[in-house]
């Protein structure tokens, strides 16, 4: 297949390339110009250009197959009303370029369009599955803006899959790599209460369930990606230390977190019990589904 990703040089991008060029795929990576640190693999190019403003780009779109959009600015920072600007403009800006960017009859592409768990919002225990309610908090609107535009490329004709993504846990960057540090340096351990659900994913399974969806152009709409067995906070702590042999003890208060990091704060304090329903009804099997064996295949060198 002939694949046009947005997003294609960060943590997940990165990943999912090297998975999709390995599997004989062609990758076309829309991005800024980048230099000679850029990933050079066979099937893979790169074209420059600013996806959230329209532009020449655009032309390629319709020359692919499939359609990966994975750009966001990251949320995990001080969300002052700039960042929450960007946030929203690098994802609904984004999302509608591409979109815009189909032709009149796509029904031969699919568009795979990122979103997250966020999406339905802080929940207490009960278990979420695809056919949940957006919930009303700052990021659930943000994730449910976001589908609506993915989801006008269906008056197209094209297939669209929306993809929630867990905390996505990796080499090398990501959720994991601002937590190990603290671990390693014995300040580890949970946060808040400890007690908030913490709904997440490794990387070579979200990659392995991108692998799934394009094999399976039955599969339509959201889908969760995210291990079927999400953990609350103070256990993930738990099973980071144990990993690291490290203690995982030290609390951090929530009053601390939120003074530090304003609203961005109350994602980490709260949380929100994400199944991957849709995919575990299509026969998908995940390879790590357990915390523990998931972060001694991560953090084990």
């Amino acid at each position: 297949m002939n694949i046009f990703m947005t997003g294609g040089t960060g943590f997940v991008g990165t990943f999912l390339t090297k998975k999709f060029t390995s599997a004989g795929h062609a990758v076309t990576i829309l991005t800024q110009p980048i230099g000679a640190a850029a990933l050079k693999l066979p099937g893979l190019s790169y074209l420059e250009g600013t996806p959230t403003v329209r532009g020449q780009w655009q032309d390629a779109v319709n020359k692919h197959d499939v359609i990966i959009n994975l750009a966001g600015a990251s949320i995990f920072s001080r969300w002052t009303p700039e960042q929450k600007k960007l946030l929203r403009s690098s994802r609904l800006d984004t999302t509608r370029n591409v979109v815009d960017a189909l032709p009149p009859d796509s029904s031969k592409i699919t568009l795979l369009s990122t979103s997250a768990v966020g999406y339905y919002g802080f929940h207490q225990d009960e278990e979420l599955a695809e056919n949940s309610p957006a919930g009303n908090d700052f990021l659930a609107r943000l994730a449910y803006d976001w589908e609506q535009e993915a989801l006008r490329a269906q008056e197209k004709g094209a297939r669209v899959v929306i993809t929630r993504f867990g905390i996505v846990l990796g080499k090398n960057g990501g959720a994991l790599g601002q937590m190990v540090p603290l671990f390693k340096s014995f300040l580890g351990g949970p946060l808040g209460s400890g007690k908030q659900w913490f709904s997440w994913v490794h990387m070579e399974d979200l990659a392995e369930g991108f692998m799934f969806l394009l094999s399976h152009p039955e599969i339509k709409g959201p889908v969760n990606l995210c291990s079927p067995r999400p953990v609350r906070n103070q256990d993930l702590g738990k099973a980071i230390g144990k990993v690291l042999h490290r203690p995982s003890w030290m609390p951090a208060p929530g009053w601390m977190i939120k003074l530090i990091l304003g609203e961005f704060g109350s994602v980490l304090l709260e949380g929100q019990r994400v199944i991957p329903r849709r995919l575990l009804d299509a026969g998908f099997q995940f390879r790590y589904p357990d915390i523990e064996e998931a972060l001694k295949s991560i953090l084990s060198d």
